[in-house]
């Protein structure tokens, strides 16, 4: 009851000289960049902060929309430097994964966040369905909150881009739904797929592999070579999905040494992140070019990698803050 619901580009008042004001950034459901106008004195200052950005052109949501004009903005740098695959063909690498392994008798795990990267991934199994490009195996989604973040989704369809609403129109599937999937809450139903040694696909959380049910599966199926993980987003240093990115030859699992010895496939255009590319489009579609940025989220190399490019972009000071460093507007 102490919430107060704000729409898009609807300007507001929290505090005393205070405007804000929200625009789509395509990320998740309800992501939002934001610019703040403050009035001090006979000062106006417009301070933008970017949020997370989504990667235009990806299914479901809306891409990004243009931010206000803004004097000085934060922005993140997940993906700076770097550049994501397309989709279609992350959908035929994902096709091609599931038929590789139900084909030697394994499963395909997928540590997915569950708000976001589970619907899209399902979305994606869904029109590979259709298209009769996915082999007869079951798919879970193993995941309490991913099924309420699921639900959120589907009573949100003014939210989603012309695609997905057409395909919905269409009648060619359901984007959160098809005739393998299975939805699962009950704990004792999640360790059964445990116990199945028949071919599956099953996406649990989290996407980090730092916690939830996802752990158990990956106990439970990395040391067989049959098995697939796939990573299908970004993960920090220091996570066990970033370890299982590197590929390292035995990862500890609920404090004890696992060898892997599953397959581990990377796709990184299922990122709800942009790419540099993205983020520099983003940037410049933006209502005027700010004087001074400012890079978050993302790691050094990163960060590094993105100023480079906003300095070759023509945008002036740009800069990298240290940890607890303290900026005078």
């Amino acid at each position: 009851e102490h919430f107060v619901g704000v729409s898009y580009r609807q300007p507001f008042a929290p505090a005393a000289s205070v405007r804000v004001e929200y625009r789509d950034t395509g990320h998740i459901l309800g992501a939002a960049s934001m610019v703040l106008t403050v009035q001090e004195d006979d000062r106006t200052v417009r301070l933008g902060f970017t949020g997370d950005v989504g990667h235009p052109g990806r299914p479901i949501l809306r891409d990004p929309q243009p931010m206000p004009p803004c004097d000085v903005l934060i922005t993140e740098s997940t993906y700076g430097g770097a550049t994501h695959d397309p989709p279609d063909r992350s959908k035929q690498a994902l096709a091609e994964i599931i038929e590789r392994t139900s084909g030697r008798g394994g499963k395909v795990i997928i540590p997915a966040f569950a708000v976001g990267r589970t619907q899209e991934i399902v979305y994606a199994l869904d029109q590979l369905w259709a298209e009769g490009r996915l082999p007869s195996i079951p798919v879970f989604v193993d995941s309490p909150l991913a099924v309420n973040a699921t639900s959120v989704y589907m009573a949100h369809p003014e939210c989603f881009d012309r695609e997905t609403l057409a395909y919905m129109q269409r009648g060619d599937g359901d984007p959160f739904g098809f005739d393998r999937l299975t939805y699962i809450r009950d704990v004792e139903q999640s360790k059964r797929l445990n116990g199945s040694r028949v071919p599956m696909v099953i996406i649990s959380a989290s996407g980090m592999c730092e916690g939830g049910r996802i752990l158990h599966h990956l106990r439970n199926n990395i040391e067989d070579a049959k098995n697939t993980v796939v990573m299908v987003g970004y993960c920090a240093d220091h996570t066990l999905g970033k370890r299982l990115i590197e590929r390292r030859s035995e990862v500890n699992i609920f404090g004890e040494p696992h060898t892997l010895r599953a397959e581990v496939a990377v796709m990184n255009s299922y990122s709800a992140h942009a790419d540099e590319a993205g983020l520099l489009h983003f940037l410049d579609q933006g209502e005027g070019r700010p004087e001074r940025l400012f890079l978050v989220h993302g790691t050094p190399d990163r960060q590094a990698a993105f100023e480079t490019a906003l300095r070759e972009h023509g945008y002036g000071e740009v800069v990298s803050p240290e940890h607890g460093e303290t900026v005078a507007l």
